[in-house]
């Protein structure tokens, strides 16, 4: 028997990714429970232990259905246009209360779980590399050395945002996001990357 595409198994999978990432935000890594992901979408816990089996494998399943989610990649028309648009979704997702809440606790998960560190690092990576298509735009434009890596570019570009958020506990902004794709834009036209 095959299973039916956006049938009841594919509504169970968006209910329990759902109440995974509700169930971080709300308590995050060390309270998440199979009980209480189950509870919150509405299904057996056996459906949830059968399919998932542990905390650490609906975390990383929840992440793995954000990578596929759909993610616009800038077209500013201009590097440092697309650059400061990477930068600035980073900052608005971590500036927003309600938006921050399950990527902080994701990235708290993956400090304690292996599978949720190597999910996470997926994540990231497919993020990163959709997000290079930026690079590779601006390379074709002449904008950047043809030299330039792009993955890198990206990566120099988010991490004070990140650096702020998870180290020093620091605000973030759209001037902080602007400031943090200048000097990543910078770096890049001088050669360094």
């Amino acid at each position: 028997m095959t299973a039916r595409p956006g049938g009841r198994s594919a509504r169970v999978r968006a209910a329990v990714i759902d109440a995974t990432f509700a169930e971080l935000a709300e308590g995050g890594y060390l309270r998440l429970t199979v009980e209480n992901v189950a509870t919150r979408a509405g299904v057996h816990k056996t459906t949830v232990y059968r399919r998932w089996g542990t905390v650490d494998e609906l975390i990383a399943d929840a992440l793995e259905h954000s990578r596929d989610a759909d993610w616009p990649v800038p077209d500013t028309g201009s590097v440092e246009g697309d650059l400061i648009a990477v930068a600035d979704d980073v900052a608005r997702t971590f500036a927003d209360p309600a938006r921050r809440t399950a990527p902080v606790a994701v990235v708290a998960a993956a400090l304690q779980s292996s599978r949720a560190r190597e999910a996470m690092a997926r994540f990231y990576a497919d993020r990163h590399r959709r997000a290079a298509e930026v690079v590779s735009r601006a390379v074709a434009r002449g904008e950047l050395p043809a030299t330039t890596d792009a993955v890198e570019l990206i990566r120099l570009t988010c991490a004070p945002l990140f650096y702020r958020v998870f180290v020093t506990g620091e605000p973030v902004d759209r001037e902080v996001a602007e400031r943090s794709a200048r000097a990543a834009l910078a770096a890049a036209r001088a050669g360094l990357l």
